[in-house]
């Protein structure tokens, strides 16, 4: 997915206003002026759009990890990986919102997306293992979907 869909989507989910958006970049010592938060809000035909980079998608993602969860004790703030992709943004979410797999299948049920708890779980294993599956747009797509009315309603 493009990550400034995700920021958008996560933006709405949690109904974050600017300000939040802005302190949760803050948490990993991230600076972003409104200016540059609006203009990753914007769709890519809209003028002044910016895109969102990896790292800077990872640094909200951990954000809000810490915005959640709060920072582990002794841990320091991580250093934001310069390529994420799907299976990284479902697990950083996963992490945020400290969610089991049953919570995961549940949320997917709300936007009536039915995964398997083996299915789930290829998404979340390392790269390199036999069972690792590629998270798709649509598995994340109806992640965030699920989220959506979880938190907001229908």
């Amino acid at each position: 997915m493009i990550n400034n869909d995700i920021l958008r989507r996560l933006r709405f989910v949690f109904d974050y206003q600017n300000a939040k958006m802005i302190k949760i970049f803050a948490k990993v010592n991230h600076e972003v002026s409104q200016e540059l938060l609006l203009n990753m809000l914007k769709k890519e035909e809209e003028e002044g759009y910016q895109p969102c980079n990896d790292k800077t998608m990872c640094q909200f993602l951990d954000g809000l990890i810490i915005e959640k969860r709060g920072l582990r004790e002794g841990a320091e703030i991580p250093e934001p990986v310069s390529q994420i992709n799907n299976n990284l943004t479902f697990k950083k979410l996963r992490v945020a919102l400290e969610m089991r797999e049953d919570d995961i299948i549940s949320t997917l049920a709300l936007a009536d997306f039915n995964m398997s708890k083996s299915e789930l779980g290829a998404l979340f294993r390392k790269p390199g293992h036999k069972h690792f599956k590629e998270c798709g747009d649509q598995v994340l797509r109806n992640f965030l979907a699920g989220l959506s009315v979880k938190h907001r309603g229908k």
